[in-house]
């Protein structure tokens, strides 16, 4: 399965670039999400639960990062195993690029699920993978611009981290 999609954040590229590389960030962001730990520069690891129709299914995966260009794109490519329920692996293109005051980023995404996953059928995979998708770039978008933090949890830990990278 293949899909792209863009939004406009109300923050600058290195903030973005900044948000993008964090874990604890990718943790809050990511649907599900229940661990991760690493860097960029080592990749992530990451424990996330996630139901898929029938299937509901504890996935521990790897995700790496390559074709940096700070702060403008990055290749992120990834593979979890959920045990019976099979498995997923997924690269995605990101390009960030200034839009007025804010940052455009941009994906592309290259998916495919084996196991149990895969005999659910491509209509309901695409549309859990959308939802994933959509899910994790408006939780991204709110954490970044410090907005409608209902949806997402951050600890105060990480408000300060984005005030300071934000320099107030």
């Amino acid at each position: 399965m293949k899909m792209s999609d863009e939004r406009v954040i109300a923050a600058e590229p290195s903030v973005v670039w900044a948000a993008i590389l964090d874990p604890e960030v990718l943790k809050a962001c990511v649907p599900g999400c229940q661990d991760m730990t690493g860097s960029p520069e080592d990749g992530f690891e990451a424990t996330v639960v996630q139901k898929v129709g029938p299937v509901k299914a504890t996935f521990k995966g790897a995700v790496t990062l390559s074709d940096m260009d700070a702060p403008n794109a990055l290749t992120l490519t990834g593979e979890g195993k959920g045990g019976a329920a099979g498995f997923a692996k997924g690269k995605s293109h990101v390009t960030l690029s200034p839009d007025g005051d804010g940052t455009r980023i941009a994906y592309e995404v290259e998916a495919n699920v084996g196991g149990k996953l895969a005999q659910l059928g491509s209509r309901l995979i695409d549309s859990f993978a959308k939802k994933m998708a959509d899910q994790f770039f408006q939780r991204f978008q709110s954490v970044v611009e410090g907005t409608d933090e209902t949806e997402v949890e951050v600890s105060d830990e990480k408000k300060g981290w984005l005030a300071r990278l934000r320099g107030a």
